[in-house]
């Protein structure tokens, strides 16, 4: 059984961005030291709706997989990295996930574990991650404007963010819906997207693909002043396990 977390950080000074674009290198060490930690990648993000061709150097995120709950909800709170991060934030929202599907790798592994099913009325979270042929790059990047553009504008998507370890190369989708079927709706439409995935399949834009589905176990902390998934009670703080 694995578990995963993405926590997301805001800095919005111009001393924090400068310390956290140091922790892509010291970070990495702090977690190479963790004992339970599993699968991580440290990622920047961009603007927009989160794919942009500007980074955008106030957002960045951890990225985790833990053997249990428990474990997940104690680490993100109160191991040494983390809490460095949060000291600097502005704010920031960690969101625990179980992995209900998985496909493809990513850096060569597989790092989630599918295991359960997907529990009635919680909401879902789909991950996609793709290394992107050079070759392809310019016409990855000539659609993502309307895919983005689609995203911030379905009104189905609880929330939504573009994050990758090399800007333009390596890139990673991160949403989360109400339910199975909404998420899918927006995923194999006739739209931007659905185009896209047509064109990823005929043109072998990737080298590498992940697609993986999550059941939303829980969340902590606030993105843009507010908790995302304040619409269900289980994931608002006084619910979280305790450090």
């Amino acid at each position: 059984m694995t578990i995963t977390t993405l926590s997301l950080f805001r800095f919005d000074s111009l001393p924090a961005r400068i310390w956290v674009l140091g922790q892509m290198g010291l970070a990495r060490i702090a977690l190479m030291r963790m004992p339970d930690v599993g699968f991580w990648k440290l990622c920047g993000s961009g603007r927009g709706e989160g794919f942009d061709l500007r980074p955008n150097l106030d957002v960045w995120a951890i990225l985790a997989t833990w053997p249990n709950v428990e474990t997940a909800f104690h680490a993100t709170q109160n191991a040494p990295v983390f809490i460095r991060w949060q000291a600097r934030a502005a704010e920031s929202w960690t969101v625990v996930l179980q992995p209900i599907s998985a496909r493809g790798k990513w850096s060569g592994k597989s790092p989630f574990t599918p295991h359960g099913e997907f529990p009635e009325g919680a909401p879902i979270a789909a991950l996609t991650r793709a290394s992107l042929r050079p070759s392809t790059m310019l016409r990855f990047w000539s659609r993502v404007p309307s895919i983005s553009q689609v995203i911030g504008n379905d009104p189905n998507v609880l929330f939504k963010i573009g994050v990758g370890e090399v800007p333009l190369l390596h890139q990673v989708t991160f949403s989360i819906w109400p339910d199975t079927q909404t998420m899918a709706n927006f995923a194999r439409g006739n739209g931007a997207h659905g185009r896209a995935i047509a064109a990823v399949r005929s043109e072998g834009w990737f080298t590498e693909e992940l697609y993986a589905r999550f059941a939303v176990l829980g969340a902590f902390g606030t993105w843009g002043g507010e908790q995302p998934l304040a619409a269900y009670p289980q994931f608002t703080p006084k619910h979280r396990t305790a450090a």
